[in-house]
């Protein structure tokens, strides 16, 4: 399987047509760019949030374009403290006009399957998916893209079931 890199992937943020969608489902992370400012976070150290800006640039020339991205967390209470930070700088992305909603795991609707072996996605106009393979460490390894009708369909499915499950961030305060 040939796997696309996060650059390749985040340059669909440029190209999408009117909706790009993320599913997360992971508690941790892996990303070596985060790495520094989580530990900052941890520490109680200001983030001047530089590394972060270039993929909300992004976001934000697509959303004045009058397009959407949103994203729903699937979470584990009690939270992470990976999880816990990102809610700490999730109003950066609401900012650049990402919707982004929490979803408790224990309110997943029961016999709910995910598709794409439960792996993360990026969903692009309802027309191709990108699929997360990490490594044991939560290292990503890379997206497959997926553009096979059935599997974009049960992905448009499972979007439009959690989100309106999902908390709106504003709404989600963790415990």
């Amino acid at each position: 399987m040939e796997l696309m890199t996060p650059d390749q992937r985040d340059e669909l943020l440029g190209t999408f047509k009117r909706d790009a969608f993320h599913l997360e489902l992971r508690d941790s992370y892996g990303a070596a760019y985060e790495d520094a400012p989580i530990a900052r976070w941890l520490r109680g150290e200001p983030d001047d949030f530089a590394w972060l800006q270039p993929r909300l640039d992004r976001v934000r020339r697509a959303t004045r374009a009058g397009k959407t991205v949103r994203r729903i967390r699937v979470i584990s209470e009690p939270l992470t403290d990976y999880i816990r930070w990102e809610h700490s700088v999730t109003r950066l992305n609401q900012e650049a006009g990402e919707d982004i909603r929490w979803l408790p795991r224990h309110l997943l609707p029961q016999g709910l399957v995910f598709p794409v072996g439960g792996n993360d996605w990026w969903l692009f106009d309802d027309e191709l998916v990108t699929v997360g393979h990490f490594h044991g460490d939560g290292r990503i390894k890379g997206s497959q893209l997926v553009t096979e009708p059935d599997t974009v369909a049960e992905c448009v499915s499972v979007r439009d079931r959690l989100w309106r499950l999902a908390t709106p961030h504003d709404e989600y305060k963790p415990a």
